[in-house]
């Protein structure tokens, strides 16, 4: 596993204005003992393993009290006393939210410099973090200012593509589409069966879709000038292309997609691949827990393939989602919170994530995995497929402009019929030039 480098893009950053200064995080004392401030994000991977990790960690540390904050709107929660300047010492999350609580520090220049975090001894262990490392894991997604000091430290990261029952293709004799030719006329078999080709949790799921297709349609320079709002971008032939293929797929729909394609029904079109009413859905390991208590057809097996290829035995991306953790440049303890990430690579703690399902990107990790999401890394293997990193870089905030909004909430609408793939690339190189004027 991980034999090869990540092709690492453009680091993902939408430009709000949050923070309100870095004073002091305060608190940083209880007694004789620093208080060290975790707060984490509670995903697909459940909260047990932050609870399970600061216990463990907290027996090894007497002389701390560590204190954990774990929340499905972590950001709602801290982004408020981060205003006040009382700050987390350590966070994790992932990139890419709505709320855009990294990207807007990145943007602020508001983050801790981790460099030297990679250099440390892991405790309770002989060798560094980097050493740890996968190759090719620390780039552009962790250096968000593109020299070679590391703002985010990579914390999990996860294979995301089509997401589908594999026992149902062997009930019914059917391939796994290669091509986006093979896809359709699957869509029509399916069809026939009173099946869906596809759906998907949420618009805002089109994130991993999207940037494998860009990458496939027009290789990962195409990715990365759409990524950086290169003038004219969405003009192109590929672009078109890419909106063109993504129209069609949207054709296929299951019927009740965009009624459910919201933060509380979501996992309604989740289990519509459960059920056996649609084939394929854009989603990563974390479904399989996410879903591990849901009903679902007899013999149903998760599997996952990247994106069709656009021409027979062409390339394949896999768009990779690394969660980060960081420490914002106004916390209390930033010794202690370093000394705390540096742990979080140990085999001691990388054990207890991977219980939940959280891969790390340490060496060797991978091959390990076993169990339902076992096969979802196995794709890292395959020659024919690379492994993409990145999203849309940060630019200057453009009031009323969000390419990420443009890009994937459109689907709903082109699933509706609202709007019309030109309406839809029309809007999107209206937004990627407001973008790039303002980054000037």
């Amino acid at each position: 596993m991980m034999k090869r480098s990540f092709v690492l893009a453009a680091a993902a950053a939408t430009a709000l204005s949050l923070i309100a200064g870095c004073s002091g995080g305060g608190d940083a004392t209880d007694g004789d003992k620093k208080i060290l401030k975790i707060a984490a994000f509670e995903g697909g991977y459940g909260r047990e393993m932050y609870t399970e990790l600061v216990a463990a960690y907290q027996a090894k540390n007497p002389g701390l009290d560590v204190r954990l904050q774990i929340s499905k709107s972590l950001e709602d929660e801290i982004s408020p006393n981060m205003k006040a300047g009382k700050f987390p010492d350590v966070v994790v999350l992932p990139q890419g939210r709505k709320a855009a609580l990294s990207e807007t520090l990145v943007k602020d220049k508001a983050l801790e410099d981790l460099t030297g975090v990679l250099d440390t001894t892991v405790p309770g262990e002989q060798t560094t973090v980097r050493a740890k490392l996968a190759d090719g894991i620390i780039g552009l997604g962790t250096n968000p200012y593109g020299d070679d000091k590391t703002y985010l430290m990579p914390m999990f990261y996860a294979p995301t593509g089509l997401v589908y029952n594999k026992a149902l293709f062997a009930q019914h004799g059917w391939q796994v589409p290669a091509t986006w030719d093979e896809m359709f006329a699957l869509g029509e078999k399916a069809k026939a069966q009173g099946i869906a080709l596809f759906t998907y949790p949420t618009a805002g799921y089109l994130d991993s879709y999207f940037y494998a297709m860009l990458a496939n349609v027009g290789g990962t320079e195409f990715f990365n000038n759409v990524m950086t709002y290169q003038q004219g971008v969405w003009q192109t032939p590929q672009a078109r292309q890419t909106l063109d293929i993504t129209a069609r797929l949207l054709g296929y729909a299951a019927k009740t997609t965009v009624g459910y394609a919201n933060e509380q029904d979501f996992t309604k079109n989740q289990q519509s691949i459960l059920d056996n009413k649609a084939l394929f859905m854009p989603n990563g390991t974390w479904v399989v827990g996410e879903m591990k208590d849901a009903p679902r057809a007899k013999g149903f097996a998760w599997a996952m393939t990247p994106l069709p290829a656009v021409t027979a035995g062409g390339k394949r991306h896999l768009t990779t989602i690394i969660e980060s953790s960081w420490i914002p440049s106004g916390a209390a303890n930033k010794d202690a919170a370093k000394q705390f990430i540096a742990y979080l690579y140990s085999d001691e703690a990388a054990k207890i994530f991977a219980k939940s399902s959280a891969i790390q990107p340490i060496k060797g990790i991978a091959s390990s995995v076993t169990g339902e999401i076992a096969d979802f890394y196995k794709l890292y293997d395959d020659p024919a497929i690379t492994a993409l990193v990145g999203g849309f870089a940060s630019s200057a905030p453009v009031e009323g402009v969000s390419i990420k909004t443009t890009l994937f909430d459109t689907a709903n609408s082109i699933v509706s019929g609202d709007k019309t793939v030109e309406q839809w690339q029309a809007a999107l190189n209206d937004a990627s030039e407001k973008l790039r004027l303002a980054g000037k």
